[in-house]
């Protein structure tokens, strides 16, 4: 057995420096000096013989062993923190810190609703929010870089636990003035597939839709340019196509201030299953159910203008 064991600092170097690519922004996220990381990795390195990262000016690029290396940390530190959440998880629920993803398409409409009664039911719980596309939030969950994410399904997420909090109908969005206004909903062949505009690859939205429209000219005439649904927003207001909205974003009032009429999208899959999903086995999953509850709840909530009004 080796005499020498790497400390999980030095992992977490090594693991931030392949996360970052730069040697700078990777001390900046471990919040120690670019020199404390840069020596914690060498003297890693020293210890057990091998050289993991090969530096240049310009380049920092692993070798095939450090990107092996690199793996097996990142499960190290996973597991890690798991052992310490087993402690926690042991006392009250839903305290200390909690790392959870939200995609762009759910973070904006439902986080509002949620934290104001996570502030006042959970004031000892620390929820930290990366917002990312479906499939980084995955990775970082997979890598342990946050603890649950917060997405749409369907959508590939391998062997991780879930569950459904609620469905989210897709609605079809279009100016005002558009001579083909239905009176109650618009079924799949009703759209111009010339005019429709969807975000951009890397979002599920965009596959959400094309699987509720079921037409193959769809994916092969649609303008997939949206970078955000504010963005397809202001697209569709300016007259130059229309677009695929979730119920979430028009009751929270996305629409608002436009020249924009919604309708139900009229389809066998003309809807998204919002659900939390988490690492199988993780200690924290009666945290993570209690959760899922208090989203389900929050969804239930009126937005948060007809709140105040």
């Amino acid at each position: 057995m080796s005499s020498y064991m790497p400390t999980l600092k030095q992992l977490q170097y090594l693991v931030a420096l392949k996360e970052h690519g730069h040697f700078g922004k990777a001390a900046e996220s471990c919040y120690v000096t670019q020199s404390t990381l840069s020596a914690g990795i060498r003297e890693l390195e020293s210890l057990i013989g091998v050289t993991l990262v090969e530096r240049t000016r310009r380049v920092v690029r692993f070798t095939a062993l450090g990107d092996r290396i690199v793996e097996k940390a990142h499960r190290v530190l996973r597991e890690a923190e798991e052992l310490a959440a087993i402690a926690e998880a042991s006392g009250k629920p839903l305290t200390g810190e909690l790392r959870m993803s939200v995609i762009p398409t759910i973070a904006p409409f439902l986080l509002p609703r949620l934290l104001p009664r996570l502030r006042a039911e959970r004031p000892e719980l620390k929820l930290y929010l990366r917002e990312e596309t479906s499939q980084a939030a995955i990775e970082s969950l997979r890598h342990g870089n946050v603890d649950c994410v917060l997405l749409a399904l369907p959508f590939p997420t391998g062997e991780l636990d879930s569950e459904l909090l609620f469905q989210d109908r897709l609605y079809v969005a279009f100016p005002h003035d558009d001579p083909r206004d239905p009176p109650e909903w618009i079924a799949p062949e009703m759209i111009d597939e010339t005019k429709l505009l969807l975000l951009e690859d890397g979002h599920c939205l965009k596959d959400h839709a094309l699987a509720a429209c079921n037409r193959p000219e769809i994916r092969a005439s649609a303008t997939m340019m949206g970078t955000s649904l504010h963005t397809l927003v202001q697209m569709v207001d300016n007259g130059l196509g229309m677009t695929i909205m979730p119920e979430m974003a028009i009751n929270g009032g996305i629409l608002e201030h436009t020249q924009i009429t919604a309708r139900p999208l009229r389809s066998d899959r003309s809807h998204r299953d919002i659900a939390l999903v988490w690492r199988k086995n993780s200690p924290r999953e009666k945290e993570f159910r209690l959760l899922a509850e208090l989203l389900r709840e929050a969804a239930e909530l009126p937005p948060l203008n007809a709140q105040a009004a």
